[in-house]
């Protein structure tokens, strides 16, 4: 009965817990939202998707530029053409951004890149995506 009690009141504690100690809102998580200070010294691009940060910041990025596109093709029917993105590509960028950006965010880099990257007409009816219905 006492490990149960004990159990209860963990599990009571840690509902319990105030605002200032939950963790932020998940909008601002993930490895797109960190400190490219402290981003840049765990990124090793020449280790591929072998380096585990490597690998969360590139499914970060895939992530994050499929929803761009979907937001651009509602926007004006064009996207970002991300075939030739891969990862050496991707890590390569971050990791020479936050390097020259320590202050920033990488998702700074990526916001970057999407501005400058050349944009192509896609056939796309507006308001397909129903994610309320």
């Amino acid at each position: 009965m006492a490990p149960l009690l004990a159990t209860g009141l963990l599990a009571a504690g840690v509902i319990a817990l105030p605002a200032a100690t939950r963790a932020e809102p998940l909008v601002t998580q993930g490895i797109g939202a960190s400190s490219c200070s402290k981003l840049a010294a765990d990124l090793k691009p020449a280790e591929g998707l072998q380096n585990p940060v490597n690998l969360m910041l590139y499914a970060w990025v895939q992530g994050y530029l499929s929803a761009a596109n979907v937001a651009l093709l509602e926007h004006d029917g064009k996207h970002v053409d991300l075939a030739g993105l891969d990862e050496q590509k991707v890590v390569g960028m971050i990791a020479t951004y936050c390097k020259a950006n320590p202050d920033h965010k990488p998702s700074a880099a990526v916001d970057d890149f999407i501005r400058k990257a050349a944009k192509n007409r896609a056939k796309w009816d507006v308001g397909t995506i129903d994610w309320n219905g």
